[in-house]
């Protein structure tokens, strides 16, 4: 693979590595090194690119497997919370209309951090970046209906959650 090949097919999706590994370690600094370190890796393995299908997704399993490589290491905490700067638009709502979603986006991104790692990866994968079911199988090395059982799971825990803080001002 040469340099032009892999800015055409390997760095378009260091945005989305990025996302993925803040979702993951809950730090942006640790995923700015897990992205540097992948993209590093894939530079390396370049002759080896074009044995994979979907290169996206071999990159994503990539930056997944360097996170799980640090937490068996105790190198990175998960503790963290998601980037301040992904807020909603504020240009089509009232200022009391901005200041709710926010604050629902703020508590569905607690919701998301306190699920369990599989159920964590699943709901970010699929609802946050837009990856089709199969795709996340194959990023996550699951089943296809483990990924959707655990995308159910986790959407029904946070629903349940959401609920019963506005129900009844638990959380």
């Amino acid at each position: 693979m040469s340099l032009e090949e892999f800015q055409k097919r390997v760095l378009p999706v260091k945005n989305k590595l990025f996302r993925f590994a803040v979702r993951l370690t809950g730090n942006p600094e640790d995923a700015e090194d897990i992205v540097q370190e992948v993209l590093i890796r894939v530079w390396n393995r370049r002759q080896e690119v074009d044995t994979y299908r979907n290169v996206e997704a071999w990159c994503m399993r990539l930056v997944k497997n360097r996170f799980l490589d640090g937490v068996k290491s105790k190198r990175h905490r998960t503790t963290g919370r998601m980037a301040e700067d992904e807020d909603v638009p504020v240009h089509t709502h009232t200022p009391y209309q901005v200041t709710e979603l926010n604050d629902t986006m703020q508590q569905v991104n607690r919701l998301i951090e306190a699920l369990p790692l599989r159920q964590k990866q699943v709901i970010h994968l699929r609802d946050v970046e837009g990856y089709p079911y199969q795709e996340i199988a194959e990023m996550l090395e699951m089943d296809l209906n483990q990924v959707k059982v655990n995308l159910f799971r986790a959407r029904t825990a946070i629903r349940k959650r959401l609920t019963d803080a506005e129900n009844y001002g638990l959380e």
